[in-house]
């Protein structure tokens, strides 16, 4: 998988990492008895219009309903679906993040081998270090995030899920990278047959022209010897001396 795509995964799993800590933070504050949450919005609803004498605007009153609707939607949701969601999310971030930074390192070993990309070799260095940039801030927010603005047990799964990654980054390390010198080597391969395969068809087409050209110069020489030696006859090989001095014999009748 190439380096853009896997940056597009990792950035997809950032933001659902985002909306899910927001999302877990809302569905473990309406835990509980949601009859007693409701009845607390009620409360500070009457007391900022209903107590003051003042009539709520259609707008307001609409705000208040879809805030109930709300707390009654999060009260049906089971945060530990939403936790293990969020897992699920920290590994493909960690996931694709390893994998750039192994391809990353496998492409500055191949700076020593020649480049012949249509990419120059220093937009392509830029693009990493725009990419190693954006992946660092990406990890420093969700760390933030999930440790310091977050319940407890979301800075604990970022921790958990920081060390299982590095693990398993750890084993798939070797296989990845044999796997990616191996694509190298296949496409090196293609790329010499692919040159041959070329190199042969620019000779055959040479040798072809060649021949073509020599029957058309060969065919202006014997168009030239009918013209000046019709003796010879008009094939493409001339009559020889016998073969004149039949034809010039008178040819004898037998009857049957």
């Amino acid at each position: 998988m190439d380096p853009i795509t896997l940056f597009a995964l990792a950035n997809g799993a950032v933001a659902a990492i985002k909306a899910g800590c927001k999302l877990y933070k809302d569905v473990k504050g309406a835990v509980g008895d949601v009859r007693d949450v409701l009845k607390d919005l009620d409360s500070q609803f009457n007391d900022a219009y209903t107590a003051k004498g003042k009539k709520p605007s259609p707008e307001v009153v609409r705000q208040f309903n879809e805030e109930k609707q709300k707390v009654r939607d999060l009260n049906k949701q089971d945060p530990n679906n939403v936790y293990m969601a969020l897992g699920k999310q920290l590994g493909a971030f960690f996931d694709a993040n390893a994998k750039m930074h192994m391809i990353f390192e496998e492409e500055e070993r191949r700076t020593f081998s020649a480049y012949h990309g249509e990419e120059s070799v220093g937009s392509r260095a830029l693009q990493r270090v725009l990419m190693r940039k954006q992946l660092e801030q990406m990890e420093t927010e969700l760390r933030d995030l999930m440790i310091y603005q977050s319940p407890p047990e979301l800075g604990a799964l970022w921790t958990d899920v920081l060390e299982m990654s590095a693990v398993l980054n750890q084993r798939q390390s070797v296989a990845l990278r044999k796997e990616m010198q191996q694509q190298y080597a296949d496409t090196v391969k293609r790329q010499k047959f692919m040159q041959g395969l070329a190199l042969s068809a620019i000779w055959g087409a040479i040798v072809l022209t060649a021949c073509v050209l020599f029957g058309i110069m060969l065919a202006f020489v014997v168009e030239d010897r009918i013209q000046k030696y019709p003796q010879l006859g008009s094939g493409w090989i001339p009559k020889t001396e016998k073969q004149r001095r039949e034809e010039a014999e008178p040819k004898k009748y037998i009857g049957r």
